[in-house]
């Protein structure tokens, strides 16, 4: 925003900080909110029910926040490519993972996908108890998780993970984790990639909490290449990975589309 003499206006960082602490001050509310109805719908329903609920919630709810951050101007997100992979049956979900906002974008669009995350983040006040209600999986046990999501995999669910295993903290990309290809070894299901893009490093590693960024902050989620299940799960890892760095290569100097 320019003011009269043509240059940027000095309300603008204000209102962009504002912004800023306004998204946090919901996200934070609305976990609150979320792992109070979990901790009680943990005792009170069992089994698929309480998956199938918890899973629900997770998507209705990172929905609602992100119509919520599009609604203060923060950000805007192109996810439509997503909803083609609701009803496809089981399916591995890998993408890239450069910002905490990922996994929140991935899951608005995916009603029954089961994230393999961080145990600390099974265990977290703000996100423990949602992520056991939706039976999210810790991917700090290799063997037991890679168990655990095949037989999601069975049931009929779809498995959402980050190769990386944390956020990009080394260009293009940190190395790969075996999981992704173990579990579509195992399950013989494929692995959909994802390529996550935006024009900001907000929520990056190291980003620090309260750097206001550049708004509005553009995100898109794009559709990659479908793998058939590997025959052997450690060269396959090379290859997935080689493949993400083509990607975003490719993209690196687009800005994701706005709707």
């Amino acid at each position: 925003m320019l003011n009269g003499s043509g240059t940027p206006s000095l309300a603008q960082p204000g209102r962009e900080y504002a912004t800023l602490l306004i998204g946090y001050a919901v996200l934070g509310i609305g976990c609150v909110v979320f792992s109070l109805a979990a901790l009680l719908l943990n005792l009170l329903l069992r089994g698929r029910l309480r998956n199938r609920f918890g899973r629900r919630m997770a998507t209705y709810g990172f929905r609602a926040y992100l119509f919520g951050l599009e609604r203060i101007r923060a950000a805007r997100f192109d996810l439509e490519a997503l909803d083609a992979l609701g009803d496809r049956g089981p399916l591995i979900i890998a993408a890239n993972h450069p910002g905490l906002l990922d996994a929140p974008m991935i899951v608005s669009r995916l009603p029954d996908v089961v994230c393999l995350l961080k145990s600390s983040l099974l265990r977290s006040i703000f996100w423990g108890a949602g992520a056991r209600l939706a039976g999210y999986i810790s991917n700090d046990w290799f063997l037991g998780s890679v168990n655990l999501a095949v037989e999601e995999l069975r049931r009929g669910s779809q498995i959402l993970l980050f190769p990386e295993g944390t956020r990009t903290e080394i260009a293009p990309l940190n190395p790969f984790r075996t999981g992704a290809a173990y579990i579509s070894y195992r399950s013989r299901v494929p692995i959909q990639t994802v390529i996550v893009e935006q024009d900001t490093n907000f929520l990056g590693k190291g980003y620090p909490f309260f750097r206001r960024p550049g708004m509005p902050m553009h995100f898109r989620v794009r559709l990659g290449v479908r793998f058939d299940p590997p025959d052997d799960p450690r060269e396959f890892t090379d290859t997935l990975r080689d493949y993400f760095i083509g990607e975003l290569a490719r993209s690196s100097n687009e800005v994701p589309a706005k709707r």
